[in-house]
């Protein structure tokens, strides 16, 4: 527990290392928006822990040569004092160099405990410093102009090379993730080399020392950093040196990679060696060097006058700063473990008789643990945690699939409420328009009904009483001439002329009835469709009879005659009927 507590501060500079470094990787496919952050994050995670596991081994050794921080104070005090940079570094956005905090706080420890440096292995270092952007320039101009050249030749569609880019993106990306493992987990872990645990877990197919077990931890310290807080210094790379198409980040990604690949492959270094060439040194590369480098190269294959050189000078003034401010912190910082909390920064001052055991001296002490079975249990533990997630996972999306279907059903449902109801006050107005106009010509009919009415009343009336003046006159002449005047107002009591232009304006109007009466029921004579038009047009007994020059009493027998043509039963209504109709 206690070497847990010791290695925070390298699982701190992991972090930092995720949050900074490793968007290096994605940051150029991020900031193009042709792969989303978190399945960078997923993809640079899994890979990271990879490398750093199995690959990792090599730059570590280096930074062990360059200063063997033997106790775990001091390297608690080192790697605590680079991640407080990188952190520092990070929060301005600046995308800091790992590498060079960690030498920086490496020297400053050797500086304050008087250890010697290994000047041949710091040149080695600082070496790749220049190497490292160099390579990265060299292969990315190469690969951008082959690039452009097989685009060109290959005239692939805009859809298929959208998708092939995006694929591209995450195999580099991958490829990518696990050289940066495997290069900076040296960075993270490597000042606890020698002090790494006398252990060995044994999982059946494969075997972790306590080195590896160290590189584990760090690895997934570097992943949660990823997770975290990668994503602001990913825009800054993307965007803030030189703005990508798609097919310039594959490249910058591509371009990194390799060169991270190359300063960690022991099997590489052993070949060029076996070819009687100088053999490439096993250091922890910047990957932020690098990546600035494959830009550049980019940049000037395009035109330098793409390049925004002051994004560049704010990177070059965190590359200088880097290093020093590491040096001076971890020099100031290991005063006051030594002397104020008393904790033993370096062996090396030491007695023999109570110095501590060197790695070398624990190989024989090595603790085995089989971990097969646990490992299964632990396997079978997360099988079942992610089949258990993915069904709930399942289960939320189809209940949102089905509370969007419902809701998007509610609108439409609501909408066509709302047609409906517009489409019904529509009716409504017309129908009371229609209806106004119907009472209105009603109006009409019935006071034309009525002044026929008065006028046969007033000259029936006339009528009788010229006959009864004619019976009692004796002068012979005078009742010629009232005969005469007689029969001139019984003519004009027919009222034909009045009562047939009235018939042509109530049958225009109810056209539609006089077609569906004549259609339904074809026995009726003219007599009793003229009355069903009157009745319809709601007129009383007496207005009938005048316009029909029939007594009252012959209408209700022309009623009764109508009800049973139209084969009525006792309970209906005539005119409800005929209205309906």
């Amino acid at each position: 527990m206690l070497f847990l507590v010791f290695i925070s501060s390298g699982l701190f500079l992991g972090w930092s290392l995720g949050a900074n470094d490793a968007s290096n990787i994605f940051g150029s496919a991020v900031g193009s928006k042709m792969l989303s952050f978190r399945n960078a994050a997923i993809i640079a995670s899994i890979f990271v822990v990879i490398g750093a596991v199995f690959q990792g081994r090599g730059g570590s050794e280096t930074l062990n040569q360059l200063g063997s921080v033997d106790a775990l104070g001091g390297a608690f005090t080192v790697a605590l004092c680079a991640a407080f940079i990188v952190f520092i570094m990070t929060q301005r956005s600046l995308p800091v160099s790992t590498s060079q905090a960690i030498v920086g706080a490496i020297i400053g420890w050797s500086a304050f405990t008087g250890n010697p440096t290994d000047y041949k292995v710091l040149g080695k270092i600082m070496g790749s410093w220049v190497s490292g952007p160099l390579l990265g320039m060299l292969f990315a101009a190469g690969l951008f102009v082959l690039m452009r050249w097989f685009l060109r030749k290959s005239k692939i569609h805009v859809i298929k090379l959208d998708y092939y880019i995006r694929i591209g993106l995450i195999v580099v990306g991958a490829f990518g993730a696990y050289s940066l493992g495997a290069n900076n987990i040296a960075n993270v872990m490597g000042v606890f080399f020698s002090s790494a645990p006398s252990l060995e877990l044994d999982f059946g197919i494969l075997t972790l020392d306590g080195v590896q077990i160290l590189f584990l931890l760090g690895g997934l310290a570097i992943a949660l950093g990823i997770f975290t807080y990668s994503k602001r210094v990913m825009n800054k790379v993307g965007n803030g040196i030189l703005s990508l198409t798609p097919e310039a980040a594959i490249v910058v990604v591509l371009a990194h990679s390799l060169v991270l690949f190359i300063f960690s492959a022991q099997s590489l270094a052993t070949l060029i060696s076996s070819l009687g060439l100088p053999p490439l040194p096993m250091v922890p590369v910047s990957s932020t060097q690098v990546v600035i480098g494959s830009l550049l190269g980019i940049g000037m294959v395009k035109g330098v006058r793409e390049i925004k050189f002051k994004a560049l000078w704010g990177v070059a003034i965190g590359w200088i700063l880097t290093p020093i401010a590491a040096g001076v912190l971890t020099y100031v910082v290991l005063f006051f473990v030594q002397n104020v909390f008393n904790m033993q920064v370096t062996l090396s001052r030491l007695p023999e008789t109570i110095a501590q055991p060197r790695p070398a001296e624990l190989q024989e002490a090595v603790e085995k643990i089989n971990m097969v079975l646990p490992g299964i249990f632990i396997a079978a533990a997360a099988i079942i945690i992610v089949l258990v997630v993915l069904y709930f996972n399942q289960q939320k999306l189809r209940m949102k699939a089905e509370n969007e279907l419902l809701f998007e059903q509610n609108q439409s449902y609501t909408s066509q409420k709302v047609l409906n109801e517009l489409a019904l006050n529509v009716i409504q107005m017309e129908n009371e328009l229609l209806n106004s106009k119907l009472e209105s010509k009603r109006r009409e009919f019935i006071n034309v009904a009525l002044n026929i009415t008065e006028q046969r009343s007033f000259l029936d009336n006339v009528a009788t009483d010229l006959d009864h003046i004619i019976k009692e006159s004796d002068h012979q002449e005078g009742k010629s001439k009232l005969a005469e005047l007689l029969l001139l107002i019984k003519q004009k009591m027919s009222f034909s002329t009045e009562t047939a232009e009235f018939y042509t304006r109530i049958e225009k109007i109810h056209k539609d009835f006089q077609t569906k009466l004549e259609a339904g029921f074809p026995d009726l004579t003219d007599q009793e469709k003229r009355l069903a038009t009157l009745l319809r047009v709601n007129l009383s007994t007496k207005e009938i009879a005048s316009l029909m020059n029939i007594t009252p009493k012959s209408v209700e027998i022309a009623r009764y005659r109508l009800r049973k043509k139209l084969k009525l039963t006792k309970g209906d209504n005539l005119i409800q009927y005929l209205t309906n109709l």
